[in-house]
């Protein structure tokens, strides 16, 4: 290693762990703390900005705490300033590890709110737009590349400062993520039968309404013809969302 690549690093370990590591020797200590200040205030401010809902639940000095964790702890592997969000979530899941003050749902939190940033800078594009098929039971569908339908233990969308359950719900929350025609990112809380139903139109092979919506009323032990007017109803919406698009057989 070369002297200049041993000040990179010991400035590097010193602007991660100031409290730990003394930083290069015959720097000046108002410069280190010039450099320390600004690599630190510009990630807490990506992550408060990108978190805003995480970052309400801690006290500055909590959060503070949490972002120096992430700094020194977490080695990013991208150098994009717009993939920090995503490393965060990698801490979190990882490295993070026990802490009391860390909500039960945090993980989950952090997704949430990390999809929202994912999918408005997503490069995917939805293909032209398309009237509502007049059958949609014949139609053959497809999920649109820019919506994402997503499960949690906790209902993510309902967390706030005043509102932290201790618990996860009886049953799971479904959620549906999605960019719209608008460029505009939206959710729709959906049940479990619309999250099998986009779980089957999201498969391999594309299939005609009809037979997704036969499929779901096998495994609900019902009668096709009682799901298919209701089913074409929901299939609709989720079109009309830009949820769903034609798929070609």
């Amino acid at each position: 290693m070369s002297e200049l690549q041993a000040i990179q690093r010991e400035l590097t370990e010193f602007i991660r762990d100031p409290e730990h590591c003394a930083g290069p020797k015959g720097l000046e200590s108002r410069r280190l703390d010039i450099y320390k200040g600004l690599f630190f205030n510009n990630i807490n401010s990506f992550l408060s900005n990108g978190f805003p809902v995480c970052r309400s639940l801690f006290s500055d000095d909590d959060w503070d705490a949490l972002v120096r964790d992430f700094m020194i702890k977490h080695q990013c592997v991208s150098p994009y300033f717009l993939k920090i969000a995503e490393e965060f979530l990698a801490y979190l899941s990882s490295q993070r590890g026990a802490c009391e003050i860390d909500p039960p749902f945090l993980l989950e939190l952090a997704h949430y709110e990390w999809v929202e940033l994912a999918l408005d800078v997503a490069n995917e594009d939805l293909p032209p737009e398309e009237t509502l098929p007049a059958d949609l039971l014949a139609a053959y569908l497809g999920i649109s590349p820019l919506a994402w339908s997503l499960a949690y233990r906790f209902p993510v969308h309902l967390i706030s400062r005043d509102n932290r359950p201790l618990e996860p719900g009886d049953m799971p929350t479904y959620i549906v993520v999605y960019r719209n025609r608008h460029d505009s990112v939206q959710f729709l809380e959906i049940n479990a039968v619309t999250a099998r139903l986009l779980d089957l139109i999201g498969g391999d092979t594309p299939q005609s309404g009809e037979t997704v919506l036969q499929r779901i009323a096998d495994e609900l032990g019902l009668s096709p013809d009682s799901i298919l007017d209701f089913g074409q109803k929901i299939l609709a919406q989720l079109f009309n969302l830009d949820i769903l698009i034609i798929a070609r057989p």
